[in-house]
């Protein structure tokens, strides 16, 4: 292979691919759309024309044939009325048309085919542009979705995910740490509580314990023991005084007796 062979080719591969990147799948589709409508334009103006010409091909046809039947019946009357060379140049007359009639059904005939063909063609390429339009919309959305996706893929190779893993490890760290004290809070103030239904059972029981004592403390007065008689006004006195102090021993009993049994109610 010569220097020039593979300069070339090298220049050929780089042109193709400039030719390549510089195709926009969504302008090509435009594009093809365009020129596909130019061509039902000009084939519709070609079936407009094809058909004008098969309705003046059709007239010239009919009025071959009124031409034909008129000068039947002129050649009919000059018989009947005897002139036989009138008859006569009435048929030549009718030959002649008969034979430009002829003419004209044949190129009618062809051009009712034509017709009818270019019809075909035309709905033919109306149905491919309307499928053409179609498969557009769905190679254009595809062109979107398929840049979304590109677009996408690039933000996240773009994404430091490392450092935000990182950020969500610590503020998992931040909330299992805030649960955790919370749940010790919790537990020291259940602590507390039962702290003091303990000292509230103590405090029961020292009063219990009280009272036992106080009464195995009181003095017991004998069933038969006679009054003694009275005294002085110094042992009357004496006597008030003691008698107060056993009344309000008498009321501080009762009342730590109604405490018991408020408690043991409870």
């Amino acid at each position: 292979m010569g220097l020039f062979d593979r300069i070339r080719r090298v220049v050929s591969a780089n042109l193709n691919d400039l030719v390549s990147k510089a195709e926009d799948p969504e302008k090509m589709l435009e594009q093809a759309i365009l020129e596909m409508q130019e061509d039902l334009v000009q084939l519709r103006q070609g079936v407009a024309q094809a058909i004008a010409a098969q309705k003046r091909t059709e007239k010239q046809y009919n009025d071959a044939q009124n031409e034909i039947n008129k000068w039947q019946r002129n050649a009919q009357l000059a018989l009947q009325k005897g002139d036989e060379n009138l008859a006569r140049q009435a048929l030549e007359r009718k030959k002649t048309f008969t034979e430009s009639g002829n003419a004209l059904k044949a190129s009618l005939e062809q051009q009712t085919t034509q017709v009818e063909s270019l019809k075909r063609n035309l709905i033919q390429l109306e149905s491919k542009i309307s499928e053409a339009k179609t498969k557009k919309e769905m190679l254009k959305a595809r062109i979107t979705a398929a840049k979304a996706q590109e677009q996408l893929e690039g933000m996240v190779r773009g994404m430091n995910t490392s450092s935000a893993m990182a950020a969500f490890e610590r503020m998992e760290e931040k909330v299992l740490m805030q649960e955790a004290r919370a749940q010790s809070a919790a537990e020291l103030a259940g602590s507390d509580l039962e702290h003091q239904f303990a000292a509230l059972e103590s405090s029961s029981d020292v009063d219990d314990e009280l009272a036992a004592l106080k009464a195995s403390l009181a003095p017991a007065n004998p069933p038969n023991q006679q009054a003694l008689p009275p005294q002085e006004s110094t042992t009357t006195t004496t006597n008030t005084q003691q008698a107060n102090t056993s009344s309000n021993n008498e009321v501080v009993d009762a009342e730590l007796e109604a405490l018991r049994k408020q408690i043991d109610q409870m």
